[in-house]
C-alpha cells in the first residue's frame, strides 16, 4: 500500500489539520515507510507459531522490574471534593447522561 499526496490531503482535511506541502510530503514519506515495514512483517511465515500472551512468556530467566503496588500519595478525598458542586457519600454527583 502506498499513499499519494491526495491521500495525505484528504486525511488532513478529515482530521481538520492545516498541513503545509512540505510537511505533507514528509508525512507521506513516513507513512509509506511504516507501511513498507508492515508489508515486510506480513511476509514472514508464521505457520505453526503460537501467539504469545506476553513477549516474555517464552523466556524463563527474564524478570520484569515492577514497582511495588503501594499507595504513594496520601488520601485527600475531602480536600479534592470541596470544590465539587455535588458530593454524596464521598462520590461526585453528575447529571444523568444515559437514559
Amino acid at each position: 500500500m502506498s499513499l499519494r499526496s491526495s491521500d495525505i490531503d484528504r486525511i488532513a482535511h478529515l482530521a481538520r489539520l492545516q498541513m503545509p506541502p512540505a510537511q505533507a510530503e514528509r508525512m507521506r514519506t513516513q507513512l509509506n515507510d511504516f507501511f513498507d515495514i508492515v508489508e515486510q512483517m506480513k511476509a514472514v511465515d508464521t505457520t505453526g507459531v503460537e501467539p504469545l500472551a506476553h513477549p516474555t512468556a517464552v523466556i524463563d530467566h527474564v524478570a520484569l522490574r515492577l514497582r511495588p503496588d503501594v499507595a504513594s500519595e496520601p488520601n485527600q478525598r475531602e480536600a479534592n471534593q470541596q470544590s465539587a458542586p455535588a458530593v454524596e457519600h464521598g462520590l461526585f454527583l453528575v447529571p444523568r447522561v444515559i437514559e
